[in-house]
């Protein structure tokens, strides 16, 4: 595929400066640039590598344009402009319309227009399917489910009954949308554990992608709610009941415990760990790694934990971690001596 540097200043509303008949036939980074590629550069800090590079256009901002020998499309936002662009030169499959010979769907579903469902697909009684929706192979759908106008289930991805997903959503290969929430309740009478059946669905808005491998539960007391235009990164946990605000988006390993409500606009990073039954208000952002154990009510960065050091040094601090109750003790009655 190839398209001139014009037509790309065109389409994505690009100021152009330098040779619009430049050929782009892909995009790379500034340091893997190949002559025919497009590159883009993110920040200041890194313009040096302009001399090096081998593309045959940059993106960037217009202040880093000055000096620059080859064609430039200049951008407030090249990350912005890189999203757009990619999306011209993303070489994923396209799917074909049709039902492939192997899948099992029930006589009681509703397919829509234009659907593509591959090979070894099983859609149980009740499912509907909405114009556009495309079910690659190996995909289990249950009874009840809907899927909205445009979206797309990777391969093997499995929804439970009654689940119910937005327009032109995206969820990759080995998710799981509407298991079990963990929910049990000790009998003492059995001395054992009794599970709590859970009960309620799980709700997925509008333009949602859910990355490989994550599981969002169902409620035992509500449903489990995704709003428009979350992103969730892969091997990410929802428990039941938990909702999450429009536009949020969550990186990969995160935990978020049953019964969370999490706001809009909110960046939750990797690795994080959230308890049950609290409130994040919303845009707020939570660096990697950390255990958010309350409420979170009002907007702004959080973190916890501690920062990465030796470990000799680690292990001198936990020791003085153990004294902190002591020295906070011995602190106070300082100030009272003081006062």
């Amino acid at each position: 595929m190839k398209i001139s540097l014009g037509e790309i200043a065109d389409q994505f509303d690009l100021e152009l400066k330098g040779d619009a008949s430049v050929e782009i036939s892909g995009i790379a980074s500034l340091v893997d640039a190949a002559p025919g590629e497009l590159a883009f550069l993110f920040h200041s800090s890194y313009k040096n590598q302009l001399k090096t590079s081998n593309a045959s256009a940059i993106v960037l901002r217009g202040v880093d344009s000055v000096d620059c020998t080859i064609p430039v499309l200049i951008s407030d936002q090249p990350r912005l402009a890189w999203a757009r662009i990619a999306a011209f030169f993303d070489p994923a499959p396209r799917h074909k319309v049709g039902i492939h010979e192997t899948a099992v769907i029930s006589e009681n579903c509703t397919l829509g227009a234009g659907i593509s469902i591959g090979a070894h697909v099983v859609i149980e009684d009740g499912a509907k399917l909405s114009d556009g929706v495309c079910i690659d192979a190996g995909c289990f759908i249950g009874e009840r489910v809907s899927i909205g106008e445009g979206t797309r289930l990777h391969a093997n991805v499995t929804i439970y009954h009654d689940v119910q997903l937005g327009y032109d959503c995206i969820v990759h290969s080995a998710t799981v949308l509407g298991a079990d929430g963990f929910g049990f309740e000790y009998d003492k009478s059995t001395a054992s554990l009794v599970k709590i059946a859970q009960v309620f669905a799980v709700i997925i808005g509008d333009k949602v992608e859910i990355g490989a491998g994550s599981t969002i539960d169902r409620g035992a007391l509500n449903h489990t709610r995704i709003g428009d235009g979350v992103k969730i990164d892969n091997q990410v946990q929802v428990g039941h009941g938990t909702s999450v605000g429009s536009h949020t988006a969550i990186s990969g390993c995160t935990a978020i415990a049953g019964s969370t409500r999490i706001g809009s606009y909110c960046l939750i990073g990797g690795g994080v760990g959230i308890i049950d039954n609290i409130e994040i208000v919303d845009q707020v952002e939570i660096t990697a790694m950390s255990l958010v154990s309350q409420s979170i009510t009002e907007k702004g960065r959080f973190s916890s934990g501690t920062g990465l050091m030796p470990g000799s040094d680690w292990k001198r601090s936990i020791v003085g971690f153990r004294k902190l109750p002591e020295l906070i003790k011995r602190l106070r009655r300082l100030e009272k001596k003081a006062n």
